[in-house]
């Protein structure tokens, strides 16, 4: 019998050894929270200053003790001298599994007191069982804990030494802090609100801050509100989840009636039936970010947060339905006690990031106090990609007609708006201007370094190009008060390379574009449709300064974002970059492919499988039929199926693709927004400055019903509770299914495998994709004990894979960077692992410890193609160079990101697959540019190189229960056959006038680039497009008349694929039409 064991390894192991440099002392306490820590401080100081000392004290954050070998030396050089420790947890057992460890270890090897508590202070029998102490002794203690502040640490302390055998007076008796109460930075604790002029804020904080002494944040909220004319209070609660705090909660902001509640507290306050106690006054709610960094560091860092404090401070806050308000303070540590060896860390507020929230605060409240009529809106319309027949861009959107509707909706609701013009040809006209004398006195508002930058980038404003007789010109319509324009490109090149790059400093126009809006005396911003560029300027990635980009443009202006329910990643950058709402909106519905183009081949299947018993000559007719149809009809290429292929592999492979066709479903036509049920009202609240019900994201198409109804502000998964159970077993289907068509094609294992990771899909999927990854490695997530959060990786014996391990590479994108920082941590620390099992080479390929995880330079984003995707000349080569330098960047295991650009060639040159998955059934990959610059990049890449042409592999998980991996040019083919070609496509798209007709010329965009980077794309497909479009007469029409550019743009681009020799069509008839 033979024991197979799963080796076990998590975070703590990537991060960096600390000596904290104590002495032993009688006691010791540990916390994550500061807070506790300063009640104990304190504690102990007043127990001194009364003629009560107790036994020395050692005090220290658990924080700086994740390493193992941090562990070990504290032990080694404080704990071994103590007589007791009590440890206070903030998440549970799992949060410090290596130190419970070896601290109960030494407990009882040592019989020290030990007290291992939970920081929510709800009983666990687990951490019960860690302690050496008696449970009633550990009640004791709990709640002496909960209920914080110097007393109770000193009492805390007393009861603690005594259980040691240590000599320790109790304090005095004195009056307790109740647990809710409110506050007012002059008068302290009170039973009701002060009563003030001017509208009611409420400023909600933890008790344990306010205990400790430690409230500056808060006060300095408190402060600037009331100087901006609010009457604040400060509201504090033990957690909004504790037991009656709800009810409390409740009452309280009942009273109080405010017009914002600016929330302080940390996570998600949900209750069972999906609401939080902050819901009640239907108002805004403003989440603000208390950084555990000192400033310095919050000030130098690129993130903005740890992937902790972006957690506990944005993600889960998000579900509640909170607007994202930014950072107020970060932790500043003080001297250093020399009772104690250690410095108490206090928060200290920022206050130029208070006043950005106070003013965020009041243009919410002045957009809900102004009527209706009155409220002035700006509409903005997206110019991706920078193509007069492509404005109003927006993902499985008609922005157009959406905005139509939404100045019809609002004008039946109240607001000032008038019909005009079609929208389309009257913001390619019409122009609306702002002298240069207006912008340079705007300028001044901006920071200085805001201003440096913009005049080192692009220098005297008047050279600007939107400049025009000294005016600024911009693309706008007016419709009674609202105001409807098309953002301005915020460079001069390629729009496809700056779209995402965090670097690129906004040219002048733009900059002026949003100060005249500002100037205009907009209430509200609507950007319809994902998505703009505003959220991707240069500046942090959360938790922004005075010095970036998006927070000093919009300048606390309400930003409401209908957006794709299916696309959390990048709404997330809306949310948390530009404080928007995010009003989820339905994808298009699907329909399924109405032909397949290949109804003889389908006849012929149709015969053969019905022909098992007949005669063996009219099988072999059939076959022979069966191939010759299909190499007629160019399936054979599309399969890449060599002439000499046996029946046995042919025929199924052919019938298998016909009936893909035929399964295929695709968008009918794009969504209008409002047609949804909820979305409208979800606008009319929000526009209105009323609180807006969050709701999660997800494709409805893909069985998540739970993202309906749309029209809520969207929220995404916890980071660290990815991939969910669910999201790991579907990830194990997923490799092994990719595994299987590699077995069938090769005959053999990958012998190097990049696997392509988009952080909008492992939000969507809670981690389908990386799971697969982890699989194939012969990984799997760990999770915390009785809970979701995964905590690191568990390895897989040889003998339970059943196969060698894959030698996987990981190429990221930037939000996945920005969003799962932990998770290419845990790849590269499982990696670390596997390198030092013992096993065969040949079995496992990590012996060679080398960066795997490859991403963009941090605070980059996509891959800066640009024009080479459409550069028929030296684009391929131009785009191989763009996809090497925009993934050549490695993550670390200590999450540190460095340059590594030769650790990434020999990746690749060692790679012989690439595999991307698919798990949106409403979009594909001739849908968007994304597809042809990740998979066909790739390709371009290896070319690049001088490697070999890899196997590419696009994993189709639309279907969780019918997974199907294809190659690439399997793909293409499937997608244009079904899609692209079928007619009921082109007939949905003709019912949305511009943006349908710019959708059509779009594909071909699309798949011209696929051609051009992979060399993979066969005449006949351009064939069947050309017949879908150029060859159907009422196409022809419908985009003379609705978008003339799009039709000169399509009929420019399959000149331009013939020219360049890309499409080399065997139709005469094609041939003459073309110029060929």
């Amino acid at each position: 019998m033979h024991v197979v064991f799963r080796e076990s390894l998590g975070l703590e192991d990537a991060a960096v050894p600390t000596d904290l440099g104590q002495d032993p002392a009688d006691l010791v306490v540990l916390s994550f929270s500061d807070s506790d820590l300063g009640g104990f401080a304190e504690g102990w100081h007043r127990a001194r200053a009364a003629g009560r000392p107790l036994p020395g004290l050692r005090l220290a954050n658990l924080a700086a003790l994740r390493h193992p070998v941090s562990v070990d030396t504290y032990v080694e050089r404080t704990l071994a001298g103590a007589r007791a420790i009590l440890v206070r947890l903030i998440g549970g057992e799992s949060y410090w599994s290596y130190g419970l460890m070896a601290v109960q270890d030494l407990a009882r090897r040592q019989g020290i007191a030990l007290a291992v508590l939970p920081g929510d202070g709800a009983e666990d029998p687990r951490l019960d069982n860690l302690s050496t102490l008696p449970v009633s002794v550990l009640r004791e203690l709990s709640d002496l804990c909960r209920a914080g502040g110097p007393e109770a640490g000193w009492a805390a302390l007393s009861v603690l030494a005594r259980a040691a055998g240590l000599e320790a007076a109790p304090p005095p008796q004195g009056q307790a802090l109740p647990d809710c109460g409110w506050f007012d930075p002059d008068r302290g604790v009170a039973s009701a609100p002060p009563v003030g002029e001017g509208p009611a804020v409420a400023v909600v904080f933890y008790r344990a801050w306010l205990a400790a002494g430690d409230t500056q944040p808060v006060r300095a909220l408190i402060a600037a509100l009331r100087a901006r004319g609010f009457s604040a209070a400060g509201l504090f609660v033990p957690s909004l989840k504790a037991t009656g705090v709800g009810e409390w909660v409740r009452a309280a902001l009942d009273a109080l009636s405010p017009v914002a509640i600016v929330n302080a507290t940390a996570f998600s306050a949900r209750d069972a039936a999906g609401g939080s106690a902050l819901d009640a006054p239907d108002c805004p709610v403003f989440q603000v970010a208390l950084s555990t960094a000192p400033q310095p560091a919050w000030a130098g860092a690129e993130r903005g947060l740890s992937p902790a404090d972006l957690a506990m401070h944005v993600v889960l806050p998000e579900v509640d339905g909170r607007l994202c308000a930014g950072i107020v303070s970060c932790k500043q540590p003080g001297t250093r006690d020399p009772d104690l060896q250690c410095a108490r860390t206090l928060h200290h507020a920022i206050p130029d990031r208070v006043a950005a929230v106070v003013e965020r605060v009041a243009g919410w409240h002045r957009l809900a106090a102004t009527p209706a009529p009155q409220r002035r809106l700006a509409v903005v319309l997206s110019t991706y990609p920078g193509r007069a027949d492509q404005i109003a861009h927006a993902v499985g959107l008609d922005a157009l007609a959406s905005c139509d509707a939404v100045l019809a909706g609002l004008g039946a609701a109240g607001w000032d708006t008038a019909p005009g013009d079609p929208l389309a040809p009257a913001l390619l006209t019409t122009r609306e201007s702002w002298p240069l004398a207006d912008y340079r006195a705007a300028l001044k508002t901006l920071s200085p370094a805001l201003r440096e930058a913009l005049a080192a980038a692009w220098g005297r404003p008047e050279d600007d190009p939107g400049i025009a007789s000294g005016a600024f010109r911009f693309a706008a319509v007016r419709r009674g008060a609202a105001l409807i324009a098309l953002q301005p490109e915020r460079g001069d090149g390629p729009r496809d390379a700056e779209y995402h790059d965090l670097t690129r400093v906004p040219r002048h126009g733009y900059v002026a574009f949003y100060l005249w809006l500002r100037a205009q005396g907009i209430h509200a911003m609507v950007h319809v449709g994902a998505h703009g560029t505003l959220e991707w300027l240069p500046g942090k990635a959360v938790a922004l300064s005075a010095d970036c980009w998006p927070e000093a443009l919009t300048a606390g202006v309400p930003v409401i974002y209908p957006f794709i329910v299916n696309d959390p990643g990048e709404a997330a950058q809306a949310r948390r970059r530009i404080g928007a709402v995010t009003l989820g909106h339905m994808p298009p519905p699907l329909v399924p492919a109405s032909r397949t183009g290949l109804a003889r081949l389908e006849v012929l299947l149709d015969e053969y499988s019905t022909a098992d018993g007949l005669d063996p000559a009219r099988r072999d007719r059939l076959i022979a039929a069966i191939r010759d149809e299909a190499r007629l009809a160019g399936v054979e290429v599309d399969l890449g199926l060599p002439p000499d292929a046996s029946p046995a592999e042919a025929i199924p492979r052919i019938d298998r693709f016909v009936c893909d066709l035929k399964e295929t479903r695709f968008g009918d036509g794009l969504h209008v927004y409002g047609a949804a049920e909820g979305e409208m009202a979800g606008l009319v609240a929000a526009l209105s400055g009323r609180r807006v019900a969050a709701g999660p994201s997800g494709s409805p198409h893909r069985g998540r019903g739970d993202v309906l109804p749309t029209g809520r502000n969207l929220y995404s998964v916890d980071p660290r509770a990815v991939p969910s159970p669910a999201a790991h077993a579907q990830g194990v289907r997923m490799a092994e299914e990719l595994l299987r068509r590699h077995l069938q094609d090769h005959g053999d294992w990958p012998r190097g495998l990049v696997v392509d990771l988009w952080g909008s899909a492992t939000m969507r999927t809670a981690g389908e994709d990386f799971a697969m990854a982890l699989h194939l490695a012969g990984l799997a997530p760990r999770w915390e004990q009785g809970g979701a959060r995964v905590t690191g990786a568990e390895i897989l014996a040889l003998a339970m894979l059943g196969r060698p391990r894959i030698d996987v590479t990981l190429r990221v994108s930037g939000l996945f960077r920005d969003i799962f920082p932990g998770l290419a941590q845990i790849f590269e620390t499982g990696a670390a692992a596997l390198a030092l099992r013992d096993e065969p080479e040949a079995e496992n390929p990590y012996r060679h410890a080398v960066p795997r995880v490859f991403g963009p330079r941090p605070g980059h984003y996509g891959l800066g193609m640009g024009a080479a995707l459409q550069d028929y000349a030296g684009g391929r080569e131009a785009a191989g160079e763009a996809w090497l330098a925009g993934s050549s960047w490695a993550i670390a295991r200590d999450g540190a990101v460095a340059h590594a650009r030769p650790a990434l060639e020999l990746r690749l040159r060692a790679a012989d697959a690439f595999v991307h998955v698919q798990d949106l059934a409403e979009t594909d990959l001739l849908l968007a540019a994304d597809y042809a610059a990740h998979e066909g990049g790739f390709a371009a890449a290896m070319a690049r190189l001088g490697a070999e042409a890899p196997a590419l592999y696009h994993l189709d998980a639309t279907r969780p229960q019918a997974l199907r991996a294809r190659t690439l040019p399997e793909e293409i083919a499937r997608v244009t056959r079904a899609r692209a070609a079928d007619p009921a496509w082109a007939a949905g798209m003709m019912r949305h006038g511009f943006r349908g007709a710019a959708e059509i010329a779009a594909t071909l965009d699309h798949l011209a680039a696929f051609a051009n980077l992979t060399r993979a794309v066969p005449p006949h497909l351009f064939d069947l497009y050309h017949d879908a479009t150029l060859g159907r007469s009422e196409v022809v029409d419908f985009m003379a008349r609705d978008n003339p550019a799009a039709l000169a743009a399509l009929r420019d681009r399959f000149a331009a694929l013939r020219a360049a020799g890309l499409w080399l069509t065997r139709r005469n008839s094609l041939a003459m039409e073309t110029g060929g």
